[in-house]
């Protein structure tokens, strides 16, 4: 900072010191001290409910620390504010865009302004964008709507927002949690370059461990709002890592991938359906899983997963094709779900696999509440019920306060192990599953990616539909893309190449 408290050009250092913050009598930071060099690109770890919103949201104004200092630039500061932060040249990129689609990207850079004119001269404007853009070490087309953009452009718009916004220390919140692995190696990359070239300072929050042993220069872990370790990322393991994040807890291990694919057990040929807006459709020509086998969907958001997954559910109607399950027509009615033994595992449980007021015991049971042992019935058990909860509940280590509880008091791996408890209990032929990690901590990951190997070991067939490529390489015997509506590449796990599979992703062939 300069003596008239002006920002200085060029990358500056945040320093918390002490930071606590408190919401009742609950720590939700624990006198965190952490330190980001300018220059450097910083990434935090930690597990859903570590502490890392609530040290940015203390770092950005949002929230009031209860104790400790900020240091910025080496000089302490009060951030009452989002504005104070910005004032300061600190700014975040969240994990969702906040472009305005309808707007060219020139337009979105100068309406995010402050001092933007109620009139706008954009001649002149334009003339101080291309100065701008000369000076950046990437540029994206200034004169085209921001609905036509990828989401790798997208995510560059973002970042060189902030950049035109006189941002020196930047957030990343998950930056590539919506991009193919080339378009986030190429953001990352300029990221990095900006931070070595001296312009800019990066704090990455992630929970992709190879992002931060390829960008990151030094990493921080918080645990149950503690710093429990940092250091140079160049000192660390991925082993290091996942043991600072989860301390004592031991991580499931996925047992070793056993036998051979059986007969096809479930078969889509000539599927034809409208897209979300109606104005698109999605076309599988042919697509079959077998018994004992793992299929892996790769796609980036919005290529047709989300409706693929609403035909085989049910939730949306086909105008040709067929689809079958063990031989049979199958019509995702209730009744055909339990004959053939199909199971689902949808995006977002909580809200697509869950009613949020009702109880954990009544949401387990919900699959089998009106069945005894020799057929339908016609009244509840509620003993029986709660006795069923109970044993998944020690099976899949469903934490929750109580069974009687409503589903929305759990933590997010919580409802996902419930969930998963209700449609892996009995003989399981098709399991369709849809992004089952997302947004979980290192834990629930580790312990659903082996539930869904030990069902496929056990003969299940399962289709896994995947934003994270690195999930699909781990998991599956066959890959295959989804882009624009279609299954646009097939290939064995064996003869899977990652750098192939992002540029299919991204529509390259």
């Amino acid at each position: 900072m300069t003596v008239d408290g002006r920002l200085q050009a060029g990358a500056i250092g945040v320093e918390t010191v002490g930071m606590t913050m408190r919401f009742g009598g609950l720590t939700a930071l624990d006198a965190v001290s952490m330190r980001i060099a300018p220059g450097t690109v910083h990434a935090l770890l930690g597990e859903n409910g570590a502490g890392k919103s609530t040290l940015v949201k203390c770092v950005m104004g949002f929230y009031r620390a209860t104790r400790g200092q900020l240091m910025v630039g080496g000089r302490e500061v009060e951030v009452p504010d989002p504005k104070s932060a910005h004032a300061l040249g600190l700014g975040m990129v969240y994990q969702h865009f906040t472009l305005v689609p309808s707007l060219t990207a020139a337009e979105n850079l100068v309406i995010s302004r402050e001092d933007a004119p109620p009139v706008i001269d954009w001649r002149a404007e334009m003339a101080r964008l291309e100065t701008f853009m000369a000076r950046m070490p990437f540029t994206v087309p200034l004169d085209q709507a921001v609905r036509t953009f990828s989401a790798g452009e997208k995510q560059k718009l973002e970042i060189l927002k902030q950049l035109y916004l006189g941002r020196r220390f930047l957030i990343l919140d998950e930056p590539t949690s919506v991009l193919t692995p080339d378009e986030a190696d190429e953001v990352l990359g300029h990221v990095r370059r900006l931070c070595q070239a001296g312009e800019l300072t990066v704090l990455l929050i992630t929970h992709k461990f190879r992002e931060v042993m390829a960008c990151a220069d030094e990493v921080s872990v918080l645990r149950r709002g503690a710093l429990v370790g940092c250091g140079r990322v160049g000192d660390l393991t991925r082993a290091d890592l996942a043991r600072m994040m989860v301390g004592d807890d031991e991580l499931a291990e996925p047992a070793p991938r056993t036998g051979v694919p059986g007969a096809p057990v479930l078969s889509v040929a000539g599927v034809r359906a409208r897209d979300r807006s109606g104005l698109k459709g999605i076309a599988i020509d042919a697509l079959e899983v077998r018994a004992g086998e793992i299929v892996g969907i790769a796609g980036i958001s919005g290529n047709g997963q989300m409706e693929l997954m609403e035909v085989l559910t049910g939730q949306r109607s086909v105008s040709a094709g067929r689809i079958r399950v063990n031989g049979s027509p199958y019509g995702a009615t209730r009744r055909e779900a339990r004959v053939h033994r199909v199971r689902f595992l949808p995006e977002e449980p909580l809200h697509n696999a869950c009613v949020p007021r009702m109880s954990v015991v009544e949401n387990v049971g919900f699959r089998s509440f009106d069945l005894n042992g020799s057929g339908a019935r016609f009244w509840l058990s509620t003993r029986e019920l709660k006795s069923r909860a109970a044993d998944m509940a020690a099976a899949f280590r469903i934490r929750a306060a109580s069974l009687d509880a409503p589903m929305s008091s759990l933590s997010g791996g919580n409802v996902q192990r419930a969930v998963l408890a209700r449609e892996l209990t009995g003989t399981v032929d098709l399991l369709v599953i849809s992004n089952p990690c997302f947004g979980l901590d290192l834990t629930a990951v580790a312990e659903i990616r082996a539930r869904i190997m030990a069902a496929r070991n056990s003969g299940t067939a399962v289709l896994l539909m995947s934003e994270d490529l690195d999930e699909i390489m781990e998991l599956t015997d066959r890959v295959l893309v989804m882009s624009e509506g279609r299954i646009a590449y097939e290939c064995t796990a064996a003869r899977a190449d990652r750098a192939e599979i992002g540029r299919r992703m991204g529509g390259h062939a």
